[in-house]
């Protein structure tokens, strides 16, 4: 926890502080919000003759976007952080949420319908992840093990902030150590295991909102990479949820995920949420 602390500190700082020191002299505004969402869900029984078993869910998610203008430059940072856990009956608890997505997209507003940008983006899981699908489960991850960075250059087109896409030339880092095995090991190299694999390709993020009611919002984010060595198999990441505000402080989500990365997995990936829970917006 306190090297995710570490590196969470570093990379607000390093994406603000290009800027700290031209706001006495240029036009500039912070345009700031944090979302704090938490949901649970449990139940039990005592002398309960009609079946059941005890079991409590949670889940907590944090979204975090802090963005600088400047005329005519756009620093914008998005965090998504989310974890969850899950435990039935006199069972162990099991992971059911795991991410970390931070991105930082800096563009030049040069007054073309296409302007010019420079992203990163970081992405692995906040705590340990098991497959739980074999018995005993199987470790499959940890914080960084693996991560993914990703710098992409290119030109990105956006129509106020209702819809964004960018496609660029983009170098992925893939990092890992107790499970390169998994995710960077090159198994033609018998006699040593690789922990570090760098891609070069063409990345795309194409990302939108729409409210449909006055109480409800749709959001999807769409990323896709292809390697130049592989252009005919593409990274695909799709992010979708539709928000319901019932009030203040209670909100509705339905959230769905779908991933597919060869080397992961030879089959889609697919996470469905419905959820119920309190939700705080701080800033």
């Amino acid at each position: 926890m306190k090297n995710l602390l570490k590196i969470l500190l570093l990379l607000f700082a390093s994406s603000t502080c290009i800027f700290a020191q031209s706001d006495s002299l240029t036009h500039s505004r912070w345009t700031n919000s944090m979302v704090l969402g938490f949901n649970i869900s449990q139940i039990s029984f005592q002398n309960w003759t009609q079946g059941g078993e005890n079991s409590i869910s949670w889940t907590g998610i944090g979204l975090i976007d802090l963005i600088y203008t400047a005329n005519p430059w756009i620093l914008k940072n998005n965090l998504k952080l989310a974890y969850g856990r899950t435990k039935l009956g006199t069972a162990n608890y099991k992971t059911n949420d795991n991410e970390l997505y931070f991105e930082t997209v800096l563009s030049y507003d040069v007054g073309w319908p296409l302007n010019p940008f420079f992203s990163n983006t970081i992405r692995t899981v906040l705590g340990n992840g098991f497959d739980y699908s074999k018995t005993p489960a199987v470790k499959t991850s940890k914080f960084f093990d693996p991560g993914y960075v990703t710098q992409s250059l290119g030109f990105k087109y956006s129509k106020d902030k209702v819809f964004s896409s960018r496609l660029g030339i983009a170098i992925q880092e893939t990092f890992a150590d107790q499970f390169a095995f998994l995710y960077v090991d090159d198994p033609s190299t018998l006699d040593k295991i690789e922990k570090y694999k760098i891609d070069t390709g063409i990345e795309s993020v194409t990302e939108g909102a729409y409210q449909f009611l006055e109480n409800m919002l749709f959001t999807s984010k769409l990323r896709l990479f292809s390697r130049f060595n592989s252009l005919d198999v593409w990274d695909v990441r799709w992010d979708n949820t539709i928000s319901a505000q019932i009030n203040k402080y209670f909100t509705t989500n339905l959230n769905v995920l779908l991933i597919y990365e060869k080397r992961q997995s030879p089959k889609t990936q697919l996470k469905e949420a419905l959820q119920l829970g309190i939700t705080y917006r701080i800033m």
